[in-house]
């Protein structure tokens, strides 16, 4: 079992979808299943609709998900097994202020009937594991073994004083009860490993957990989230392929026969322990390059169905424009035009007002030098006043590839279009 766990107090960013993204593509290498986990502990911060958000990102994503669940709905379970460890002596009530990372010390050795006697009189307490007596060891197939110290761990909380579970104790709880065997995460989150290690040894977990903690993904602009890279245009398609990149050591390689692809290709030869332990950071023109690359290979008729047709000629269309854009956003701004009414206050008006006449009341012609010809001769106009008002009346704006190379997928539109 593989899970994406996400919280529902913020946008999801393209560090969080790739580690989605792995964790769905092992899950089906490995023909198990994949759950999703809404990390709702913190109530304070999260927002209203941020959890729906997350599950319509993943499914634009094509993440198909096994089971879901949001973690307080296992509250119950959480307290109880809270209870367990503080009966058996691995957990003590704490008065320290639950937000202090480690305990003072004085509480540490507490009777356990402090638990009832406080509860009882409604004083504040929480409930805190003891620091584990040795290192807490485990193999990672990214960074090698990894150990963390008794000192880093420390005597941290599990559950507020609210009686709420912590991140790490809800996660480690959901792990356990959810049968997940193995994590990836990034490598910012391994002091949290090694303490959700803790509590599953605690609690007699025995089942071993395979580990890959990837290097972040850098980020210097908070503006790349993945509403924004939609906003933008940008293909989920395209975000897989950039964000699966920097996990292919050697490009040209048997393995990863292409550097565009999609991930039912990736899925194929994909190996987690070949993922770089370099650190990378989001380099927003290599998406732009990846994206134009998916766009160009999209079905012609498809791609029309995203400017609302369903033409293969108005997809060819839209592929003209690729020299100049990159995203759909940028597509769109080259399309719409083409079929908005024009704007007949420019200086060549009267000239696209001619043509426009013209055009209306002239018959069907297939090649674009027979339509140019006959405009030519029956207008009268030339240079300039010719080609360029017939390129604002036919696209709405001055530059863009040839017109004879557009004419061809815009002439069963050209009434609608020269108006």
């Amino acid at each position: 079992m593989l899970r994406f766990a996400q919280s529902p107090t913020h946008d999801m960013n393209i560090g969080d979808l790739r580690i989605a993204i792995l964790n769905y593509l092992v899950s089906q290498q490995r023909h198990e299943s994949f759950t999703i986990c809404i990390d709702d502990t913190d109530k304070e911060t999260m927002i209203e609709g941020k959890d729906t958000e997350i599950m319509q990102i993943l499914e634009k994503f094509a993440l198909v998900h096994d089971t879901v669940f949001h973690q307080s709905e296992h509250l119950h379970m959480h307290q109880t097994f809270a209870i367990k460890l503080l009966e058996v002596g691995k957990v003590f009530v704490c008065t320290c202020n639950e937000e202090q990372e480690h305990c003072s010390g004085h509480c540490e050795n507490v009777d356990r009937s402090e638990y009832a006697r406080r509860k009882e009189s409604g004083e504040p307490f929480v409930l805190r594991i003891k620091k584990p007596t040795e290192a807490i060891v485990y193999h990672d197939l990214i960074k090698g073994e990894v150990s963390t110290s008794p000192d880093e761990v420390g005597a941290f909380v599990i559950l507020r004083q609210d009686a709420s579970p912590t991140h790490d104790f809800a996660s480690a709880c959901d792990d356990m009860l959810s049968g997940v065997t193995y994590l990836i995460q990034e490598d910012k989150n391994q002091l949290h490993t090694a303490k959700q290690k803790h509590i599953k040894t605690a609690l007699g977990y025995a089942e071993e957990t395979t580990y890959a903690h990837l290097p972040t993904l850098l980020n210097d602009d908070d503006t790349f989230s993945i509403k924004w890279l939609f906003e933008e245009g940008f293909l989920p398609d395209a975000i897989i392929n950039y964000l699966l990149l920097p996990s292919i050591p050697i490009l040209n390689n048997a393995d990863a026969p292409q550097k565009i692809f999609t991930l039912p290709e990736a899925i194929a030869w994909f190996k987690v322990e070949n993922i770089s332990n370099d650190a990378v950071t989001f380099d927003i023109e290599k998406l732009r390059f990846i994206n134009r690359e998916h766009l160009k290979n999209m079905d012609d008729k498809v791609l029309s169905t995203l400017f609302g047709f369903a033409d293969a000629d108005i997809g060819k269309l839209a592929k003209l424009y690729l020299e100049e854009a990159s995203t759909l956003k940028e597509l769109k701004a080259k399309i719409e035009p083409i079929f908005a009414p024009k704007d007949f206050q420019s200086t060549y008006s009267d000239q696209m007002r001619t043509m426009e006449t013209l055009i209306q009341n002239a018959p069907m012609f297939h090649s674009y030098s027979d339509f140019e010809a006959d405009l030519l001769q029956k207008s009268g106009l030339t240079g300039k006043n010719f080609f360029i008002a017939l390129r604002l009346l036919l696209t709405g704006a001055e530059h863009g590839p040839e017109l004879s190379d557009i004419y061809p997928h815009i002439k069963p539109y050209i009434l609608e279009i020269a108006s």
